[in-house]
């Protein structure tokens, strides 16, 4: 059996699993109040249900686990180097990150159901991330240094999963983003024939799309902060387990990948950051001065701005594939 025959399975999966679980979800969220009411900055005119965030999680863990169902079953007659060199060395691994996605995701959601003091959310975060660096999951930078390790890789996990947090204030855009950006790390990984990387990018970006129809360009459900939690962190994981430097690929330089193929995200938080800094405010404040913001402002509307954004990530993520 190919192997690049995973690929396409794992993301029409998950987006059939997000698609189909996202109504059970949504009538969950009416159930239980988990809903976004308008005012203030939303240009929302009804309450809409906060469940992006649990069907794209439903996504991934229902295909995952039926996917390792059947490699455990037929590993040795199917796909024995996506499980023999992946899953066979990461489970430990995958098993943590699912942990800790479920960790952002009930952050998130806490913060959805009643607004965590920032002091809270960023603690909380930190925590996870440092147990997601426990299990293995790090970043090095070519630094023998195991307490380097720790704190660039939390720092790089916080900053991913802010930077989505922050573009998640328009229709599609948080959502948008993620899927295109996942597509990139798993057309990257697929390239260097890091198969368990790919399945895993495609799995997030498949359960990412599933939840656009809903989204974009009229919203019925949101991401919320479960949600842009969720996807900021696969995201940033994304960028971490890939080898993108190795004996195959010397070049030094190929770290810097992960930069390019988030380009949007985190140039669109450095941008606001500042210039809440700048301006005597809070970081952490939510205003109008992101980019899908300043496109509106230019007569773009809402659905043009955030496809202008989606091509953003689009050239960022198809340059870093072209320069590996």
């Amino acid at each position: 059996m190919n192997v690049f025959i995973v690929y396409p399975v794992a993301f029409v999966s998950a987006a059939a699993t997000t698609a189909v679980s996202l109504p059970l979800w949504r009538r969950w969220c009416h159930q239980t109040g988990t809903i976004d009411d308008p005012g203030h900055r939303k240009i929302h005119s009804s309450p809409i249900p906060l469940a992006g965030g649990l069907a794209v999680l439903t996504g991934l863990v229902v295909p995952l686990l039926a996917g390792a169902a059947v490699a455990v079953a037929y590993s040795r007659f199917s796909i024995p180097g996506l499980f023999k060199y992946g899953l066979g060395k990461r489970e430990g691994q995958i098993f943590g990150i699912m942990a800790a996605a479920l960790a952002f995701l009930w952050i998130g959601l806490r913060d959805d159901r009643s607004e965590l003091r920032p002091a809270i959310k960023f603690g909380g975060q930190l925590l996870v991330a440092l147990i997601v660096a426990a299990t293995g999951v790090r970043i090095t930078l070519f630094v023998h240094s195991l307490a380097f390790s720790y704190c660039v890789t939390a720092l790089w996990i916080l900053t991913v999963v802010n930077a989505f947090n922050f573009m998640d204030n328009m229709n599609g855009l948080c959502g948008g983003i993620g899927a295109i950006s996942a597509v990139a790390f798993g057309s990257i990984a697929a390239r260097q024939g890091q198969y368990l990387v790919a399945a895993m990018a495609f799995l997030i970006a498949g359960a990412l799309t599933g939840f656009l129809p809903y989204n974009f360009p009229r919203a019925t459900a949101f991401l919320g902060d479960a949600g842009s939690h969720l996807t900021g962190f696969l995201l940033a994981i994304l960028a971490i387990l890939p080898h993108f430097y190795s004996a195959k690929h010397p070049e030094p330089l190929a770290v810097l990948t992960p930069l390019l193929v988030l380009a949007v995200p985190l140039g669109d938080m450095a941008w606001v950051v500042l210039l809440r800094l700048r301006n005597g405010k809070p970081f952490y404040l939510g205003d109008n001065n992101h980019l899908s913001h300043r496109l509106v402002r230019r007569g773009f509307s809402p659905a043009q701005g955030v496809t202008i954004i989606w091509f953003l990530a689009v050239a960022s993520g198809a340059l870093a594939f072209l320069l590996q």
